[in-house]
């Protein structure tokens, strides 16, 4: 069945639906990863975004559920070249296909999505419509897209009741403001017991549990929009408790200080960014998904020194908060795109934790 892929600016793309069968406007966006797809599929940072991936085969390798992090997909759309009919891996599950039709997430496949990426590079990040309808009205269809923006986004993706992930070492508050679920496993492989906290949870409550240290986590939409979540986490922050916050959670962290975040016009999205450590000059691989970055000019000399910049753009990718146990990264640690680089963050922050624990 042909699909149709229609952009703000009135660009249209032909190809053939795949997945459910529905129609669906998203911010479209897109990810340069080449491995890796069920990973982002249920990353929950790309809640209410069509996702174009940039390699030009996807589903080669079937859905193998173990490797998810998160309990469904969260994509609005998928987006790609050439969707492989064929599983050829012994811990495929299902066909890529078969997994999206379950979960209700509908597809393109067959549009040039280098073209799609070259304009989104351009004119940045957009809204967007998939449709198997053929009689699609341009004129009515645009407004909608242009409006379109990604809403209460970290309610949608927060669980609703909290989680245990028991260890036998320093236990640690992670507020899920739309966690992958490989962040506790990072903490529970190096004996932490771990409890996850909706992201509504108030300061008072998390305290009151005496964590000896705290993870903020990643998470989708316009950090600007978590009002109420900003506040709870100053009062966190003004605790003393260790905190290791990662995308959406370092950018709350600079709003609730003072600091001040921008949209990008594309973001960062894949599995192969360069950050470097200004500490030491090493530059690292890293794992990416934010559509926001923190404004360089806005840190308070006074309150936080910059810890890692992109290699790429020079934008911030860490910041080490003076006087306080605070660490915080743009990119993800706990992901692996190839060598686990920036698996060693969790292994301070650990020692941070101990080091607060004795002082």
């Amino acid at each position: 069945m042909d699909a149709f892929l229609i952009l703000e600016d009135g660009q249209v793309f032909k190809g053939k639906s795949f997945g459910a069968r529905k129609e669906v406007i998203c911010e479209v966006v897109f990810n340069t990863s080449m491995t890796g797809y069920l990973e982002v599929l249920t990353d929950p940072s790309y809640q209410g975004q069509g996702v174009v991936m940039t390699y030009p085969l996807i589903g080669n390798y079937g859905v193998c559920l173990e490797d998810a992090e998160s309990v469904k997909p969260w994509h609005s759309a998928f987006i790609v070249r050439e969707l492989s009919r064929t599983a050829s891996n012994f811990r495929s599950e299902q066909d890529l296909e078969s997994y999206l039709i379950a979960n209700d997430i509908p597809g393109i496949q067959g549009v040039d999505t280098r073209a799609i990426t070259k304009i989104l590079r351009e004119e940045g990040c957009m809204g967007g419509m998939i449709t198997t309808n053929p009689d699609y009205d341009l004129d009515e269809i645009l407004p909608k897209l242009k409006g379109y923006q990604v809403k209460d986004a970290v309610k949608t993706v927060s669980r609703t009741e909290k989680e245990h992930f028991p260890g036998d070492g320093l236990k640690v508050a992670l507020l899920d403001l739309g966690t992958k679920s490989n962040i506790a496993n990072s903490l529970n492989k190096r004996g932490c017991d771990v409890t996850v906290y909706p992201a509504f949870t108030t300061a008072e409550e998390i305290l009151g549990d005496q964590p000896d240290g705290i993870m903020l986590s990643n998470g989708p939409g316009d950090p600007k929009e978590c009002v109420s979540i900003i506040k709870e986490i100053k009062k966190l922050y003004d605790s003393d408790v260790p905190i290791f916050a990662i995308c959406l959670g370092h950018q709350l962290m600079a709003l609730a200080n003072g600091a001040d975040t921008r949209k990008m016009r594309f973001g960062h999205r894949g599995g192969n960014h360069p950050v470097k450590d200004l500490a030491t000059g090493r530059v690292y691989i890293s794992s990416q998904n934010h559509g926001y970055v923190i404004k360089k000019e806005s840190v308070p000399k006074n309150l936080a020194e910059i810890s890692f910049i992109n290699v790429n753009d020079k934008s911030i990718e860490g910041l080490r908060y003076k006087g306080k146990n605070v660490r915080t990264v743009q990119f993800h640690p706990e992901a692996s795109p190839g060598p686990v680089d920036t698996a060693y963050l969790f292994d301070e922050f650990i020692e941070m934790m101990k080091g607060a624990k004795n002082a």
